[in-house]
């Protein structure tokens, strides 16, 4: 088996909440070193969210913390004393990436800004990563997933027609500026292989959810045209959307992208008699006339299960699928095949299943090992890493340095 590509590499993280632990965890289950600088003083605040194994809150039970941090280590320092600055500019030291999605300015008053953390590792790569970034008339503003996804701008697209703005469900800025951030550290880490030097990185939430949306941009920079709500259409396609299906809130995705699909569709369909109607007969009339189109569609899918219309559509070459709640998602066969789901034993709450990571990679597959306990990894950090002796140790977690 190959060497994983960032195994020698470590990571001191002291990112918290969603878009930094799940960009790290990329790095983590890559091969690097992550070690998670946390502290009973504050601990994260995905410790202490639901949902909670079993259903019994506990800063180690959260699913959206474990869900988050696979393959990390932790340690526990309080960032308020001195002395325990002093601790993690150690690990700092020893360390080639930091990571930080704190308040403006935050890092800066602990005595861990780029500037200091630079002068104990001239080759340091340092993310910042903030809801607005470093610079700007809004930099020192803290938001979350709801205010980025508003203030960039997808809000504006997402909803029915005529209808109000309608989130994505999920917490979907952060995980995409988790995955921005991984992608501009590898970048970093290839450019100091090439020169030697080292990075600091301004990563911006509102940034990232404005880069997922350039169709929109473009569209009003080059020709003034502000889009709006479009429900499930799409601009060249008809019909496109979600369909009900037998059952109770059951549900299949079609989309028609073709003359040929629409022949298909209605022969699929058992060429009903208003698929020959002259407001259906081509693309530009079907568009036109969608919402009279979507109604009859739906007549035939109500009909069958949402696998039975996807299989049916799929045998005619027309793209056709479930929509898939939770639970059908955990329980897809395909999903079960490719290995997906992971289980790694938890040192409290033992096995759950958990997402895992969405690529396969022949010769070096990922590192997935469970989220850590906080403060797991206490002796290892300080009594191996930094050489602690276990008097000092011992002193520190006393006077609740080490916390």
């Amino acid at each position: 088996m190959a060497k994983l590509p960032l195994e020698g590499y470590r990571v001191a993280d002291f990112s918290w909440v969603i878009a930094g632990p799940y960009g790290t965890q990329w790095l983590a289950v890559m091969g690097a070193e992550v070690i998670r600088i946390e502290s009973n003083l504050h601990t994260d605040i995905n410790r202490r969210l639901q949902p909670y194994v079993g259903g019994e809150a506990g800063i180690n039970r959260s699913g959206l913390y474990n869900g988050l941090n696979l393959s990390k280590k932790s340690c526990t320092i309080d960032l308020t004393r001195p002395e325990g600055v002093d601790i993690a500019k150690r690990i700092v030291a020893l360390s080639d990436i930091v990571v930080e999605n704190f308040g403006h300015g935050i890092m800066e008053r602990f005595g861990l800004g780029y500037a200091a953390l630079r002068e104990l590792k001239p080759d340091l790569i340092l993310v910042s990563s903030s809801g607005f970034g470093k610079t700007g008339t809004l930099k020192a503003f803290t938001a979350y997933n709801e205010e980025f996804y508003t203030y960039g701008g997808l809000a504006s697209l997402t909803g029915q027609i005529q209808g109000p703005p309608a989130y994505i469900g999920g917490i979907w800025a952060d995980h995409v500026t988790g995955t921005h951030l991984a992608l501009a550290i590898l970048a970093a880490l290839y450019h100091r292989t090439r020169t030697g030097e080292g990075q600091y990185i301004d990563m911006s939430m509102t940034e990232a959810t404005i880069a997922q949306i350039p169709e929109a941009v473009m569209d009003y920079t080059m020709n003034r045209k502000v889009r709006g709500f479009s429900g499930n259409r799409d601009d060249a396609m008809a019909p496109h959307g979600c369909y009900p299906c037998l059952g109770e809130d059951r549900w299949v995705a079609i989309a028609v992208s073709s003359e040929d699909q629409w022949r298909a569709l209605c022969k699929a369909m058992g060429d009903p008699e208003w698929t020959r109607e002259k407001r259906f007969a081509c693309l530009p009339e079907r568009y036109k006339h969608q919402e009279e189109l979507d109604r009859l569609l739906a007549e035939w899918t109500r009909k069958h299960t949402p696998s039975q219309v996807a299989e049916i559509l799929q045998k005619a070459g027309i793209p056709a699928g479930p929509s898939l709640d939770v639970e059908g998602l955990v329980n897809d066969p395909h999903m079960k095949a490719r290995g997906f789901y992971v289980s790694p034993e938890h040192a409290e709450v033992g096995k759950q299943v958990l997402g895992g990571v969405p690529w396969k990679i022949s010769d070096c597959p990922p590192k997935v090992e469970a989220a850590p306990v906080l403060g797991q990894h206490n002796e290892y950090v300080f009594l191996e890493l930094l050489g602690m002796s276990d008097e000092e140790f011992a002193r520190l977690a006393g006077e609740q340095i080490i916390y």
